[in-house]
C-alpha cells in the first residue's frame, strides 16, 4: 500500500472522529478505550512482526492491516479529542460568562472590515482573546483597527427553529453578541504588525474599487458586480436576493467554494483554448484566485473557498481521481485540525468540499456524455456545462437541507449565466480598477461590463417567478445521508465501468 493511501485512511479516520463527536458526543471513557486499543493493536502487530524469522512471512499483509487499523483507531480518538478540546475552550471563554448579566463596558479593536447593510453594520470587535459581534447603526462608519469602547448588554446568539445563529457564529469563535451599544472611538487605525498593515491597505483599495463601481454602475447592476468581484452582498436588496435564490444563481455573487471551483474550471478551459499548456495554465489560474481572494478582503470563508479552488486545480494537474481525492481529503483533515467546528457548522466549507469532489468524480462522466451528443463542437461550452452540473449534483442535498429551497430552473439559468462570469469578472475588474484613476477610461471599459450585467439581470427577471422554485421545511439529516449514499453508489458504478480504480 502506498504512503498516500495510508495517509488517506488516517485522514478519513480523523474526519470520522470529528463527525461522530460533533453528532453523538462520545464519553471520554470510550475515547480512552479507543486510545488504549489502538496502541495495543499497533504495538502488538509490531512486536509480533519482530519475533518472526527473516524469510517471507505469509501473514505479513494481515500484520500490516492490523498495524494500520491500530493507527486509524488512534487518529480517530485524536479527532474526537480535538472536538472536545474545542468545546472545552468554548465553555471556558471568559467573555461569554457575562452574557445576559446586564450592561457592561468593554474596550477592543475592530478585527475585520465592518459588514455594512442598508440600515446597520455588523462589526467584529476583538477583546483580549475573545471576539464580540456588534450590531451598530449604519452611521457613523467605523474602520478596521479602530479601537472602540462599547457600553451595552452581551447576549448569547439566538437559536431559532429554522436557524441556529449560535452555531453559525461559533465556527468563527464568536460566542457573544451586542445589539446597538453606545460606541466611542478611542483611537483610529493603530497598526499592530505587518499583516495588519497589509490587510488595511487591501481594505483601502477595496473601498476605492467599491466607490468606482458605485460611480459607474447603478443598481441592480452595481450590486451584482460588487458581489461578483468583491464578495459584497450585505447591502443587496431583499428582492434581488429572493430572485437569485429562485433562479439558483446566488452562488455566482458569493465568495463560496462552488463559485471559485466553477470559476477555476472556466479559467482553465479558456486558457487551454487560448493555447496555454496545462502546467502554465495551472499557475496562472492559481494567481488569479489569489488576487480574487485578496480583493474580497481575505474573509475566512473566502480563504477556505480559495484553498478548495486551488486544490481542485491541483487535482486537475495530478490527473488521477485517486491522487486528487487524497489531496482533497488531506486538506480537509488539516483544516478541521485547525477548526473542527467547520465540519458541522460551516455550510460554505461543506459546499466547497462537495463541489470539488463532484468535479473530481462526476464531471469527467458528464463531459463524456455531452461530448457524445455534441461531439467535438464547443469544447468550452461542454466544460462549463459539465462543471456546472457536477458541482450542483454533489451540493444539492446540503443546499436543500440548509436552505430548504429547490430551484426548478437552476440548470437552465446556470447554463445561461456561467459562460459570461469569466468575462464579467475581467471587464468588471478592469473598469473598477481603472475607475480609481480615470473616469473616462472607466466609462469606456464599463460598456461591455454593463452589457453583460444587463443580460444577467434579464435572466434573473425572466426566471424568478415564484412557481419556479419550491420551499421545503423540516428536511431530515437521514434524507441527506441517503442522498449521498445514492450519489456515492452511482459514482462507484461509473468508476467501475469506466476506470480501474475508484480512489
Amino acid at each position: 500500500m502506498s504512503p498516500s493511501k495510508i495517509l488517506f485512511f488516517l485522514c478519513i479516520s480523523f474526519v470520522v472522529g470529528i463527525f461522530l463527536e460533533s453528532v453523538i458526543k462520545i464519553p471520554q471513557i470510550f475515547v480512552c478505550g479507543f486510545l488504549v486499543l489502538g496502541i495495543a493493536i499497533t504495538l502488538g502487530s509490531q512486536i509480533f512482526s519482530a519475533a518472526q524469522p527473516v524469510f517471507p512471512d505469509p501473514f505479513a499483509s494481515k500484520k500490516f492491516a492490523a498495524s494500520l487499523l491500530g493507527f486509524c483507531l488512534l487518529v480517530f480518538a485524536i479527532g474526537v479529542l480535538r472536538v472536545q478540546i474545542s468545546e472545552f475552550n468554548i465553555a471556558n471563554d471568559k467573555l461569554s460568562k457575562f452574557n445576559g448579566k446586564g450592561q457592561i463596558t468593554l474596550t477592543g479593536t475592530i478585527s475585520n472590515e465592518p459588514d455594512v447593510r442598508d440600515t446597520s453594520q455588523m462589526i467584529k470587535v476583538k477583546i483580549e482573546n475573545s471576539t464580540v459581534l456588534v450590531t451598530a447603526k449604519r452611521y457613523p462608519e467605523y474602520k478596521y483597527l479602530d479601537k472602540i469602547n462599547l457600553i451595552g448588554k452581551l447576549e448569547t446568539p439566538m437559536v431559532a427553529e429554522n436557524f441556529n445563529y449560535k452555531n453559525y457564529l461559533m465556527k468563527d469563535h464568536i460566542y457573544s453578541v451586542m445589539a446597538f451599544p453606545k460606541i466611542e472611538v478611542v483611537s483610529i487605525k493603530h497598526q499592530h504588525n505587518i499583516f495588519s498593515y497589509l490587510y488595511e491597505k487591501i481594505l483601502f483599495y477595496k473601498q476605492k474599487i467599491r466607490d468606482s463601481i458605485q460611480h459607474n454602475f447603478s443598481p441592480p447592476q452595481s450590486s451584482i458586480l460588487k458581489g461578483t468581484i468583491l464578495g459584497d452582498n450585505g447591502a443587496m436588496t431583499s428582492d434581488l436576493k429572493s430572485k437569485l435564490n429562485i433562479t439558483g444563481l446566488r452562488h455566482v455573487i458569493a465568495v463560496s467554494g462552488t463559485h471559485i471551483v466553477i470559476l477555476s474550471s472556466i479559467i482553465m478551459s479558456l486558457l487551454s483554448f487560448a493555447g496555454f499548456r496545462k502546467g502554465r495554465a495551472f499557475y496562472i489560474a492559481i494567481i488569479f484566485i489569489c488576487i480574487f481572494i485578496i480583493l474580497t478582503g481575505l474573509p475566512s470563508s473566502g480563504i477556505r473557498a480559495g484553498i478548495m479552488g486551488g486544490l481542485y486545480l491541483l487535482a486537475q494537474k495530478l490527473g488521477r481521481q485517486s491522487n486528487a481525492s487524497r489531496v482533497i481529503i488531506t486538506a480537509c483533515a488539516v483544516m478541521l485540525l485547525i477548526n473542527p467546528l467547520l465540519l458541522l457548522y460551516d455550510v460554505g466549507f461543506q459546499l466547497s468540499f462537495l463541489a470539488v469532489m463532484g468535479l473530481i468524480y462526476i464531471e469527467p462522466f458528464i463531459k463524456l456524455l455531452i461530448k457524445k451528443i455534441a461531439k467535438d463542437r464547443a469544447k468550452e461550452f461542454v466544460s462549463i456545462v459539465s462543471t456546472t452540473f457536477a458541482a450542483q449534483i454533489f451540493t444539492l442535498p446540503i443546499m436543500i437541507y440548509n436552505f430548504g429551497n429547490i430551484s426548478y430552473v437552476s440548470p437552465i439559468t446556470n447554463l445561461l449565466v456561467l459562460p459570461i462570469v469569466y468575462w464579467l469578472m475581467v471587464f468588471g475588474f478592469l473598469a473598477s480598477i481603472v475607475g480609481i484613476f480615470s473616469n473616462v477610461l472607466a466609462w469606456i471599459l464599463s460598456v461591455p461590463c454593463w452589457i453583460l450585467l444587463t443580460y444577467f439581470v434579464k435572466v434573473i427577471d425572466l426566471f424568478s417567478q415564484p412557481w419556479m422554485a419550491k420551499s421545503i421545511t423540516n428536511v431530515s439529516w437521514i434524507w441527506v445521508l441517503a442522498s449521498y449514499l445514492i450519489i456515492g453508489f452511482a459514482v462507484w458504478l461509473l468508476n467501475k465501468k469506466y476506470s480501474k480504480n475508484f480512489l
